[in-house]
C-alpha cells in the first residue's frame, strides 16, 4: 500500500513540513518519488521515519541522524557504527532522564510547598519549620 505525505504526517503525528524538511536534509533516501517528484510512501518506510523520529526527539543533531541513514544504505558493513550511534546515543538520553529526574525533584518539592502554605494559609509555615529544625 502507499501512502501521501499528508497521510504519514497525520498517522505519525508529525507535520508535512517536518517531513519535507527531513527530505531536504537527505535522511528519506528511501522514499520513492513518482517522475514529477510526488514522494510515494509505502508501508516499510514507517520504520525509518519513526527511528529518524526517534532520534530528533533525543536531541539528535540533524547531521548525525544523516550520518546514520548513510550508514543504513551502505549495508552490513556499518553495523558496528550503526550500533555505535545508539550506544552514545542511549548515553546522552541516560544523562538527560537523570537531570530530568532532578528537575522533577524540585518541581515536586515546590508542588510540596504550596500545597501546604495554601492549606495553612500562608508561607509562614515553612519559615517555622526550618526555625524549629
Amino acid at each position: 500500500m502507499t501512502y501521501t505525505i499528508s497521510q504519514v504526517a497525520k498517522m505519525m503525528g508529525i507535520t508535512v513540513s517536518t517531513i519535507r524538511y527531513y527530505d531536504k536534509e537527505g535522511l528519506l533516501p528511501f522514499v520513492d518519488k513518482t517522475s514529477n517528484g510526488v514522494r510515494v510512501f509505502k508501508d516499510e518506510d514507517f520504520e525509518g521515519l519513526g527511528v529518524i523520529t526517534c532520534m530528533k526527539n533525543s536531541g539528535m543533531p540533524i547531521k548525525d541522524i544523516k550520518k546514520y541513514m548513510n550508514l543504513c544504505i551502505d549495508g552490513d558493513s556499518t553495523l558496528q557504527e550503526r550500533l555505535r550511534i545508539f550506544l552514545k546515543r542511549s548515553e546522552a538520553v541516560q544523562q538527560q532522564m537523570e537531570e530530568f529526574n532532578k528537575v522533577m525533584e524540585t518541581i515536586n518539592h515546590k508542588i510540596w510547598y504550596y500545597e501546604t502554605a495554601i492549606e495553612a494559609g500562608t508561607e509562614a509555615i515553612h519559615k517555622q519549620t526550618q526555625n524549629d529544625e
